[in-house]
């Protein structure tokens, strides 16, 4: 019985070690800003730039987007937050969807949150300029400059 005690804390202690010892993971996060300029009727197509500040150097994008549903209007969206899960600004790119409950930006302010087939979320909120009624869904695409 004390021999299976030994072996039992021995591997415990060996798991323990491994565990301090490997490399931790390297996901980091920036700071956002992003302006956005949205119009449609029934189509919402929209595009803007942002700028994404990484270990304090800017990183300009663009950002492109289309929704399907209910649109009508323009407007503009003015944003900054948060991207998480960073290993490098090349993360940042990729196409986004609306992840979790109550992600649509409301008239006047606002926040949402998305995430790319890379697993960066972006944690945006912000204020909106113009009149858009939106009940639609859609996708952002963002790509460095």
């Amino acid at each position: 019985m004390r021999s299976y005690s030994r072996r039992f804390l021995g591997a415990a202690f060996l798991v323990l070690l491994a565990s301090c010892l490997a490399t931790p993971s390297r996901a980091d996060s920036g700071a956002v800003r992003v302006v956005f300029t949205k119009g449609g009727f029934i189509v919402g197509v929209g595009g803007g730039h942002g700028v994404l500040t990484f270990h304090g150097r800017h990183y300009p994008f663009n950002v492109s987007g289309m929704s399907v549903g209910f649109t009508i209007g323009a407007s503009t969206t003015q944003l900054s937050g948060r991207a998480l899960n960073l290993r490098s600004p090349r993360d940042i790119e990729g196409t986004y969807a609306v992840i979790g409950a109550g992600g649509a930006l409301a008239a006047g302010a606002g926040g949402v949150q998305l995430q790319n087939e890379k697993g960066v979320i972006l944690q945006l909120a912000g204020g909106k300029v113009g009149v858009e009624l939106s009940a639609a869904v859609g996708g952002v695409t963002v790509a460095l400059r």
